[in-house]
């Protein structure tokens, strides 16, 4: 047993919790969510105390709890777990003017070094200092109390719930990828997948102007949902198709046309070749979904076509771009949150997390509540 497992240990949070507790939701190992007790954290300089209210439960939370890694990132110690969050300011620390008591605030959970040439040129999500909201070894999010810098907590308008300002990180995800790939006034776009990231790409899309949105899937159920909430214009399953009949389907729904942009939230062989197939010369192919390590694809026609494939790794200045298409209802992530639980108790994390897991019950994101 680790140091820092000896120490959660005489910490359980079985113990009857006062007024300033610290109860946070702590990946002991895979497979193991504890609730134990942690001091509560004083703001330092710069900082913000904040008391959570909504954590949403990303693909990655799943992954680490159930396998122990995510991509490269692996947990060695334990960890609390969770980064899509939003709370409430309670203290300030020195030199904080931004921000007052009682804000609603929307954290976004990537502390940067802000020195490094990627932090320079603006591109800090790949910043290699970067210090993200559960990735192994940070803490994260899913707690009662958690201090952040100021200059990372974007103040919510009240026309935007918690929940919605939770919604921000895994859309941001969205905007990033759909500035990636250069999404406009009229573009054509196919985008491929449609869990919680691809749905959230395809509203993107919608907002940022494009004409028509095709979505894949092999899931009738979550194909319905992008078509009724997420603003697809044609879905189609692809599970019986072959790529060359699948480009056929999807380019009888751009009426005939070649797509201009794929957003691949999938993340697989089988949808980057499709892609490669649908996609027009001189189109844009975003590679949004970290589904497989290694893909065997026609590169070299798609060099020929001279098609532009980006990689998408996490984002960088998208929270007011958030903040504004949820306020302003080009975006509408409401129908989304589609399971709620309540408290930091391990039965109901548990419950969540495998929720969030199976997509049981038709879930598609999962929303865990803090009470005050």
């Amino acid at each position: 047993m680790s140091e820092m497992e000896t120490e959660l240990e005489e910490s359980d949070a079985g113990s009857v919790l006062n007024e300033k507790a610290n109860p946070c939701g702590v990946l002991v190992r895979p497979r193991e969510l504890r609730v134990m007790l942690r001091s509560v954290p004083a703001p330092a300089p710069g900082e913000v105390r904040l008391q959570m209210r909504c954590v949403g439960i990303c693909g990655s939370d799943v992954h680490y709890w159930w396998h122990g890694s995510c991509g490269p990132f692996r947990l060695h110690d334990p960890m609390i777990i969770g980064h899509e969050s939003a709370g409430v300011v309670e203290a300030l620390g020195a030199g904080v003017t931004s921000l007052q008591v009682g804000d609603r605030v929307a954290l976004e959970p990537g502390v940067p070094c802000l020195q490094c040439q990627r932090c320079r040129e603006g591109r800090y999500n790949l910043c290699p200092n970067i210090k993200f909201f559960a990735t192994p070894p940070v803490d994260g999010s899913l707690a009662r109390y958690v201090c952040h810098p100021a200059a990372w907590c974007y103040r919510l308008p009240e026309s935007v719930s918690l929940e919605e300002g939770a919604m921000c990180e895994p859309l941001s995800v969205a905007v990033h990828a759909n500035r990636r790939a250069g999404t406009t006034i009229g573009s054509l776009v196919l985008v491929l997948g449609a869990g919680p990231i691809g749905l959230l790409n395809c509203m993107v899309a919608k907002a940022f102007g494009a004409s028509i949105i095709v979505v894949t899937d092999i899931d009738d159920r979550r194909l319905a949902f992008a078509e009724t909430h997420a603003g697809a214009d044609a879905v189609i399953n692809t599970r019986d198709l072959d790529e060359h009949d699948a480009a056929l389907v999807v380019q009888q729904a751009l009426d005939g046309a070649q797509a201009d942009i794929a957003l691949d939230c999938a993340g697989l062989e089988s949808t980057m070749r499709l892609a490669m197939h649908v996609v027009r010369p001189g189109g844009r192919i975003c590679l949004v979904g970290m589904g497989s390590s290694a893909m065997h694809v026609p590169l070299v026609d798609a060099s020929s076509r001279e098609i532009d494939i980006f990689g998408v790794f996490r984002y960088s200045n998208t929270y007011p771009t958030c903040i504004a298409l949820l306020a302003s209802g080009r975006v509408n992530v409401k129908p989304l949150i589609t399971h709620r639980f309540m408290g930091l108790e391990e039965s109901s994390l548990e419950a969540a997390f495998e929720t969030a897991r199976t997509a049981a019950n038709g879930a598609v994101k999962v929303m865990l509540t803090i009470p005050e």
